[in-house]
C-alpha cells in the first residue's frame, strides 16, 4: 500500500484533488483513504481536471450521518454524485463507486454509430 506522499506525487494527484470536511476535521487517515480512492478514478480517466470531495457530518435528524458529495470536473458537463451513510469510510467508498460508474457511462456514450469503427460505411 502506498503512503499519502507517494500517492500525491504520482499522477500529480495533489493538484487534482480537493478534499474538504464540513462540520468535521479530516484526519490524515481519512485524507489518505480519499486520495487512494481518487487515484483509482484518475487511473481510469486521465483527462480529469479536478476532483472535489466534501464530507459532511450531519447530526440534524438525531442520528449522526456522513454525507459524501463528489464533483468531477472534466471536459464537458461535470459529474456530480452524493451518498450518505453512518460510516465515513463507507460513504467515501460508495461515492467513488458511484462516480466511477458515471465515468463508465459517460465513456460508453462516446461510442455511437458515428464514432464506432464497426459502424463506419465501407469505402
Amino acid at each position: 500500500m502506498k503512503t499519502l506522499p507517494d500517492l500525491l506525487a504520482s499522477e500529480n494527484l495533489a493538484a487534482k484533488l480537493i478534499a474538504n470536511g464540513i462540520h468535521l476535521d479530516l484526519t490524515p487517515a481519512l485524507k489518505q483513504c480519499i486520495a487512494e480512492k481518487v487515484a483509482r478514478l484518475l487511473r481510469h480517466e486521465p483527462r480529469i481536471d479536478r476532483v472535489r470531495i466534501d464530507l459532511d457530518h450531519d447530526k440534524t435528524k438525531g442520528v449522526a450521518r456522513f454525507v459524501a458529495k463528489g464533483r468531477i470536473e472534466i471536459q464537458g458537463p461535470d459529474i456530480i454524485a452524493s451518498v450518505d451513510d453512518r460510516d465515513a469510510y463507507k460513504a467515501i467508498d460508495l461515492l467513488v463507486d458511484k462516480l466511477d460508474a458515471a465515468l463508465r457511462r459517460r465513456a460508453g456514450k462516446k461510442t455511437g454509430p458515428r464514432n464506432d469503427p464497426k459502424h463506419q460505411l465501407a469505402e
